[in-house]
């Protein structure tokens, strides 16, 4: 029997027993070694509309389904333990992709959420969607992430992979773009 283990993320108690990397949490901190790394961001706008649409667009999973990515339970919000799986399909090829939300941030001027791979996605690591304002009241979108290829077509698809993941990057970052601002 597996001993289950917990993290402290200072928001929730979440379990990572099944989780496919040890570095929980460290998509809204420090990115570790031995991981890729991607830090995006774009400008949403400068007011509170922006913010609140854009906090709307991510915790309704809008801005994944804007960029093509489907989410198998888009009713749940996401939370510290929910488990989802991501879809992402092309020319009848469907490729899936367990995670699990290990923490929401929900401060006055940051809120966002990240997820990490569980077994069966085709990477390891975390992804982390933050919406934040700065001093000046200037919003903006930002997606942290550490991954390395976990499976083997991940890791045969080498550039093509890491390619694949930057387009999914720009889809994201266009989404909310896109979903701040709409009326």
């Amino acid at each position: 029997m597996m001993r289950k283990q917990w993290v402290d993320l200072g928001v929730a108690m979440v379990e990572w027993d099944e989780l496919t990397y040890s570095e929980v949490g460290a998509s809204v901190g420090d990115l570790p070694s031995g991981y890729r790394h991607t830090r995006r961001e774009v400008f949403l706008g400068v007011d509170g509309r922006a913010f609140d649409k854009g906090v709307h667009a991510l915790f309704a999973w809008r801005m994944h389904r804007r960029a093509g990515i489907t989410v198998d339970r888009p009713d749940l919000r996401p939370a510290p333990g929910v488990d989802i799986r991501l879809g992402l399909g092309w020319r009848g090829l469907l490729l899936q992709a367990p995670c699990r939300i290990v923490s929401t941030i929900n401060e006055d001027d940051r809120t966002g959420f990240a997820y990490g791979t569980l077994p069966g996605h085709p990477e390891c690591g975390e992804e982390a969607f933050l919406v934040r304002r700065d001093g000046m009241g200037q919003v903006y979108f930002e997606v942290r992430a550490f991954s390395r290829p976990d499976s083997l077509i991940a890791r045969m698809a080498g550039p093509v992979g890491r390619l694949a993941q930057d387009v999914i990057t720009r889809r994201y970052l266009g989404a909310m773009r896109s979903l701040s601002r709409a009326d």
